[in-house]
């Protein structure tokens, strides 16, 4: 199953995944665009669908932010990533993660805790899968890469990361969450079980000027050359 990366998601054949959406991030406190960040959700998630025609969506994880209140503006940004779905003729799917305790407030959609894809297994990744797969494709800890003082959102591609299997971490896909740098961090670092060894972790960056990915060294070699 091929990977393509566009826009902080992942599309897995005829599948799109995004993580960490948070809506409704910036809906409160001293943010001073918080309906634009709703707006931009929306464009993008429907931009990704319009480019790659996906059969399926899957949301990998923290759909929500809020773990207490669901602002109206947090309903309509989900009818919208519902809608843009709907036309583009996809089915979409949620896998909760440890934000979405108020998922049922506004989602009545398919849910499953993880889901399968041929050899692919697609969870939020903050607690220990329990699929056994080739490869997990996850979220949770908000991956970016510190580049000449710069931080850029990141994937992380690791090879035999959890039970000697593949996985892809991915970058959240709201731009409000600040991320963490993760060219120092070592496993225990990282939030999610599912990443064990630091040093392979690949990082691969969506550059959205040239609209290409580029690709780095290991974490443990990206070390070594700083």
């Amino acid at each position: 199953m091929g990977l393509t990366y566009d826009d902080r998601a992942l599309v897995l054949d005829d599948v799109l995944v995004a993580a960490d959406l948070h809506v409704g991030r910036g809906t409160g406190g001293n943010l001073a665009f918080p309906v634009g960040s709703n707006a931009d959700l929306v464009e993008r998630f429907r931009a990704l669908t319009e480019r790659h025609d996906p059969r399926e969506v899957v949301v990998a994880g923290d759909l929500l932010h809020s773990f207490q209140t669901v602002p109206r503006t947090v309903e309509d940004t989900v009818a919208g990533l519902r809608a843009a779905c709907r036309e583009a003729g996809a089915r979409l799917v949620v896998t909760p993660g440890n934000h979405d305790t108020m998922l049922d407030s506004v989602w009545d959609g398919p849910t499953e805790r993880e889901y399968r894809l041929g050899d692919t297994v697609v969870c939020h990744g903050h607690e220990t899968p329990e699929s056994e797969a080739e490869r997990y494709v996850v979220g949770h800890d908000h991956p970016t890469i510190e580049i000449e003082g710069q931080r850029r959102p990141c994937y992380l591609v690791g090879p035999e990361q959890y039970r000697d299997s593949d996985v892809v971490m991915l970058p959240s896909f709201n731009k409000l969450n600040a991320g963490v740098v993760v060219n120092r961090m070592s496993a225990a670092d990282f939030q999610s079980p599912c990443l064990t060894d630091a040093d392979t972790l690949e990082p691969v960056v969506w550059d959205e000027s040239q609209r290409e990915t580029l690709s780095f060294p290991s974490l443990g070699e990206f070390r070594r050359m700083l």
